[in-house]
């Protein structure tokens, strides 16, 4: 039985401003930077086209900072491949996501919504974690989801921070 939870990052900007940011390497390169603070991660590819944006990330998580319950299924570093993409810019973008762990017990993936609201925007994303482990299955997919609403949270960080910066040059 998979698991399911949602976050929504609430910003003072546009969606244009953010979907701008969406569409600069820089500012991912930023984002991996932030994460870099946890463990290596690194951007694999970056597109922006008429489809939309695509990007690729890559991040190791080492097995000795794994939890325990995790470190009983995994016997090496936790290597996680995450495609993101989104779509072309309009009133609402809509986006999806799919981490994978070669050789992992589960999936983790999401759909994301970026639209207007009064204050400015909201970028939602709700998240699916499955683990096919009898057992460790329930406590595991909490796990993941518990850990990617900390990575989308510091994302979100990241980004009030690159729009700040911006807006004031």
């Amino acid at each position: 039985m998979a698991r399911r939870i949602d976050y929504s990052a609430r910003y003072h900007y546009s969606t244009e401003q953010v979907y701008s940011a969406l569409t600069n390497r820089d500012y991912w390169e930023a984002i991996v930077e932030k994460m870099r603070e946890f463990s290596p991660n690194h951007i694999e590819s970056f597109e922006v086209g008429p489809s939309g944006i695509d990007i690729v990330f890559h991040h190791i998580l080492p097995r000795e900072l794994l939890p325990e319950i995790a470190q009983t299924v995994m016997r090496k570093d936790m290597v996680i491949t995450r495609k993101q993409s989104f779509s072309p810019f309009g009133p609402e973008v809509t986006g999806q996501y799919a981490a994978s762990i070669p050789g992992g017990p589960g999936s983790l993936t999401g759909t994301m919504r970026l639209f207007e609201t009064e204050a400015g925007c909201t970028l939602r994303t709700s998240s699916e974690a499955k683990v096919y482990i009898p057992g460790f299955g329930p406590k595991l997919e909490q796990l993941m989801l518990v850990n990617v609403i900390d990575l989308f949270r510091g994302e979100a960080e990241v980004t009030v921070d690159w729009l700040d910066k911006l807006t004031a040059s």
